[in-house]
């Protein structure tokens, strides 16, 4: 199975619309493209269940157009959808300590960070409070799968995340872009697994949802 065969076959459904739901989107979205072809944002194939999964980005927009395949015993469209953009990361602020203490607390590598006092990149105000934040995976996936990635990388330092959710409100923190097409956003679950794993890094998880785009015609 070439992966090129899944693009394309992903492809033709954009620009044919057989399915209902791509006529639907697309009359009110645009794929983004580059060189005259739709941008492929992330493909993700599971051979043992037979099925993939190819995400588009959408012009102007954080959420993404999936399309969802069947590869065996060929390659078809199996079911089309709007898939929100899930940022799922783990923050800790404080007005106290400094953002190298706040480093100093884990052994993990923060992605984003700064210092209070700082100049904000937008608006030009200061922060008055440090930061450092760990994000692990910004493409598109699903709410639950980038949760787990999340708590896999904390567990690799359980004791000083603790340390940041008791000493430097520390926090994992959720911001979902949903497609508001017909209001109906669904939402995202937190299985017992999840549940368990965040207890016992003894942190909350925060959660802002924003409903973005074009109603459905």
């Amino acid at each position: 199975m070439k992966v090129n065969n899944l693009i394309q076959k992903a492809i033709e459904e954009i620009e044919n619309k057989e399915f209902g739901i791509t006529e639907q989107f697309l009359e009110i979205h645009s794929v983004a493209y580059e060189d005259n072809k739709p941008i492929v944002e992330k493909i993700d194939v599971d051979e043992k269940k037979g099925t993939a999964i190819i995400y588009f980005p959408i012009t102007n927009q954080k959420f993404h157009l999936a399309i969802y395949l069947k590869i065996k015993p060929e390659i078809s469209v199996n079911w089309v959808e709007s898939e929100p953009h899930h940022s799922i990361y783990f923050r800790a602020t404080s007005e106290i300590f400094d953002y190298k203490e706040l480093c100093a607390t884990t052994t993990l590598k923060p992605t984003n960070g700064w210092n209070k006092g700082d100049k904000r990149k937008f608006g030009g105000l200061l922060y008055k409070f440090s930061c450092i934040e760990f994000l692990i995976n910004e493409a598109p996936d699903k709410f639950g799968i980038k949760l787990k990635q999340l708590l896999d990388f904390l567990e690799g330092d359980k004791e000083g995340i603790a340390n940041l959710g008791n000493n430097a409100n520390g926090y994992i923190q959720v911001i979902i872009n949903f497609h508001n097409g017909n209001t109906m956003l669904g939402g995202p679950m937190i299985d017992k697994n999840s549940i368990k794993r965040i207890s016992a890094l003894n942190l909350e998880i925060d959660f802002d949802l924003y409903a973005k785009g074009n109603f459905f015609k």
